[in-house]
């Protein structure tokens, strides 16, 4: 599934502001994955953003427009996400979930390198 190019923009457009972070980019998940100081933070996959927030505001987070439960192998991650097009189309939105995604980057575990 090829993933939608112009909201991988939007997310460089919105990382490019903070002048902080390291951002690097990676073909993922079957999509572009958005690397911020070394761990994950957002991915493009489809037309959807795929989030990784603190999994202690699951709850909070699951009453968001868009919000789709992350379940892979029959298991639900938490702390995670996928969000449909309705729910970043304005840009309050579409930078309350970038921004909840940076702020749990700071305090996420970076995966360890093989």
């Amino acid at each position: 599934m090829a993933f939608d190019i112009k909201l991988a923009d939007r997310i460089r457009e919105h990382l490019s502001e903070k002048n902080e972070l390291k951002v690097e980019e990676k073909k993922m998940f079957r999509g572009m994955t958005f690397m911020v100081n070394d761990k994950m933070c957002i991915n493009v996959s489809g037309k959807n953003l795929m989030c990784r927030f603190d999994p202690n505001l699951q709850e909070q987070v699951a009453e968001k427009t868009g919000f789709q439960t992350m379940i892979m192998k029959g298991k639900e991650f938490k702390g995670y996400c996928y969000v449909e097009p309705n729910g970043f189309k304005s840009k309050k939105d579409f930078s309350y979930w970038l921004d909840l995604c940076l702020d749990f980057n700071k305090r996420a575990k970076s995966s360890k390198k093989k």
